[in-house]
């Protein structure tokens, strides 16, 4: 079978792995197929960037079928169509009691084996039993479910603040995460929705998907002035940083109305740093709000959002590899000149 990994900063390989390494360690855990996953910001953080995090496993986004079960497992049944989710909390301690399960220590304990970007992966009976695997109805594909984990995660940023309908919204990054935010918050009754970006091709793709937005290229276009003009001089109500820069964030405090929230959503690279006047943010009464990955909680949520037919996200997959050629995916979706979504399949 073959898995991906990373052999250096900005390379990645696709090696054999010996089907036999892929033991049962309880009778609670089950062997997937996978289907379909895919490449995703943190993921490229780890290939090319300083991922701050304690996991340096590719693919998090995966669906698939369930090949084997041990002989405890409940509620799941092999042929079953699935979505994983990799990470999984305990949902008792008092993390988890306060709505704060991604700070779970045991959140990145219990890991999908070898990773998502697999042939086959185990999930520990961890993961299992606690809600960390989602049967999908027939009318949801491998290729839609993989777009679940990145959805939980849009809507776990969301809602994590008092968001109000009209609401006017800016979001700094035109990629996947921050065109899904988009259609999420058109979802939610949100009023104007700014988008910036630098990438033109990004820019002009979403906006054929979803007009009613205003998208802004900020190496062309005065973003300022635009969003103040729009919003009665006041700013956004809700800045999201759908992007590692730090410009961005930067910008952010510019273009946020007094009182607003602003959304730390993409990943920093380890050791950034950040530098703001205390004053101004005091006096400015600004909300931080970093929203780090989803808890089972989203990604049911995000299943339902998609099942229902209430978000069509489909677009948004531009590129599809075999996953003999993740390498060459991996570079796509890092480069970004014609791509938005990259996913991975698989036809076994």
């Amino acid at each position: 079978m073959k898995s991906v990994r990373i052999v250096s900063q900005g390379v990645v390989q696709v090696y054999n792995l010996n089907e036999n390494a892929l033991e049962f360690k309880s009778e609670g855990d089950i062997l997937v197929g996978m289907k379909a996953c895919g490449i995703c910001g943190s993921d490229l953080e780890k290939v090319y960037g300083k991922y701050g995090m304690a996991s340096a496993r590719l693919g998090h986004e995966p669906a698939g079928e369930v090949l084997s079960i041990g002989k405890d497992v409940k509620g799941i049944s092999k042929g079953d169509r699935v979505f994983v989710h990799h990470h999984v909390s305990c949902n008792s301690c008092h993390y988890c009691r306060h709505g704060n399960n991604t700070m779970c220590e045991y959140y990145q304990k219990s890991n999908i084996d070898p990773c998502g970007l697999a042939d086959k992966f185990i999930v520990p009976a961890w993961n299992v039993e606690r809600g960390g695997v989602l049967k999908l109805p027939n009318n949801l594909t491998y290729e839609q479910a993989s777009l679940i984990e990145p959805l939980a995660c849009c809507i776990r940023a969301l809602n994590k603040i008092p968001f109000q309908k009209g609401d006017d919204l800016v979001i700094f990054g035109a990629g996947p995460a921050g065109i899904m935010l988009l259609n999420l918050a058109q979802l939610y009754g949100a009023g104007k929705i700014f988008v910036i970006d630098i990438n033109n091709f990004r820019l002009e793709f979403s906006q054929k998907y979803t007009p009613d937005a205003i998208f802004i290229n900020s190496l062309k276009e005065n973003f300022h002035k635009i969003i103040k003009e729009n919003t009665k001089n006041r700013g956004g109500d809700i800045s999201i940083i759908a992007t590692s820069s730090l410009t961005a964030l930067s910008n952010a405090f510019e273009i946020t109305r007094k009182g607003g929230y602003i959304i730390l959503f993409g990943v920093p690279s380890k050791d950034s740093q950040f530098s703001l006047k205390a004053s101004k943010l005091y006096s400015n009464e600004f909300s931080i709000v970093p929203s780090y990955a989803a808890s089972e909680i989203e990604t049911n949520q995000a299943l339902k959002l998609l099942a229902d037919g209430r978000l069509n996200l489909d677009f948004l997959i531009t590129h599809k590899y075999a996953l003999e050629d993740s390498p060459n995916a991996v570079i796509c979706a890092h480069k970004a000149l014609d791509c938005m979504k990259v996913i991975i399949t698989t036809s076994s």
